[in-house]
């Protein structure tokens, strides 16, 4: 079988060789950790040796890392309310940005006449003048604010240091969803001014069905979302995954290992692909204009259908995708780009393509001889054609 490329590093990265040697070794153990005997001694190692890796990773105390079966459990459970604000008042509502990840956009367990959006600008960062507007409303009272590090469509990172100012002046608390800039881009929870973030092991090269929530200093009030046993410090009962948290720290410490030079060698890929991308005429090159992950690009040409240009690109062995992986697998609009104002003609026409570190130039120039071919064939005599006829 010819070898295939694969683009598509922002719905999940191919599993690490330390994690899956890390994961092989943890499924020797036999003991519960949360038992006293020695097996559950050992099982108990593994998974604080990588509560550790993961909290020196974002500058934490591994106390305050929770782990959960991944980012979505991660942001159900950060989206709580009761939470309790710097000024020690229970927290009551909560705003988004428009273009967060579906389980954030979902509200966790605020009721839905709790939950407002916050607006964000046609490069893809979000607006503060509508994030002043929700922090002032009246009555509101301190708010729960929810925005992603980096967008998993478009790679816009978002100025989440600024936002941490507005939100804690105003008494509130922010929750980051990082799920896309760990291992890619270098970030500290302090620094950063978040009060809580979202991880998750699979976008990193660890395994599937593991992630974790991080709790800066101080925040309280967290309610569990799984009741039962005290595992996780009483945050989240059951059983940990021993394998698959081995997997994750594993994963980490690889990931920050070659993150310098990862994230140099991806930016020039990037830049490889998207001048090449830009020999097509009239093609757009979504949030372009502002900072980006190194290894996402998001694209269209009017009157492109995603669902089609993934399939022909799949044809020619290369792995892409229409944007989140996250809507079992139907092609849909984008609401990213619907939030960033663009017209359903571009919306539905979006095709994303994330690199990682197995990512190659040959890769690269693979991909950009199958959109050649693909974009002549709809583009033939210098008229644009449906891609439904493709």
């Amino acid at each position: 079988m010819q070898d295939r490329v694969y683009l598509d590093w922002n719905a999940t990265a191919p599993l690490r060789a330390e994690a899956q040697r890390a994961m092989a070794a943890a499924w020797e153990f036999v003991g519960n950790p949360s038992s006293v005997h020695d097996e559950g001694r050992r099982a108990r190692r593994l998974v604080e040796e990588a509560r550790a890796t993961i909290a020196a990773a974002i500058g934490a105390s591994a106390r305050n890392v929770i782990f959960t079966s991944g980012g979505t459990e991660a942001n159900t459970l950060a989206l709580t309310p009761g939470l309790y604000s710097g000024r020690g008042t229970p927290i009551r509502q909560l705003a988004v940005s428009a273009i967060e990840h579906p389980s954030v956009l979902a509200g966790g367990r605020f009721p839905a006449a709790a939950v407002s959006r916050i607006g964000v600008t046609p490069s893809g960062v979000i607006d503060f003048n509508d994030l002043e507007s929700r922090l002032g409303e009246q009555g509101a009272g301190p708010i729960l604010v929810s925005i992603m590090a980096a967008n998993n469509e478009t790679g816009a990172l978002q100025p989440i240091e600024q936002a941490a100012e507005m939100v804690h002046a105003s008494g509130g608390l922010l929750h980051v969803d990082a799920i896309q800039v760990l291992g890619k881009i270098s970030f500290d929870i302090n620094d950063m001014g978040a009060d809580l973030v979202s991880l998750s092991a699979h976008k990193i090269g660890g395994p599937k069905g593991v992630g974790a929530l991080v709790l800066a200093e101080g925040v309280s009030g967290l309610e569990p979302l799984l009741r039962g046993g005290g595992q996780e410090r009483s945050h989240r009962a059951g059983t940990e995954n021993v394998a698959g948290i081995a997997g994750f720290g594993a994963a980490t410490n690889a990931a920050m290992s070659a993150l310098g030079a990862d994230a140099a060698r991806l930016l020039r890929l990037q830049d490889r692909l998207e001048r090449g991308l830009e020999e097509t005429p009239r093609l757009i090159l979504f949030s372009k204009d502002v900072p980006r992950l190194p290894n996402t690009t998001l694209f269209t040409v009017p009157g492109l259908r995603a669902e089609t240009a993934v399939i022909g690109f799949d044809l020619a062995g290369i792995a892409v995708s229409s944007g989140s992986a996250c809507s079992s697998g139907k092609v849909q609009p984008s609401h990213v780009l619907e939030a960033m104002g663009f017209p359903r003609d571009l919306t539905q026409g979006a095709v994303r393509l994330s690199l990682g570190w197995s990512t190659s130039e040959a890769d690269i120039d693979c991909c950009l001889e199958a959109w050649r071919k693909l974009a002549n064939t709809l583009l033939r005599g210098g008229e644009e054609t449906r891609l439904e006829r493709f």
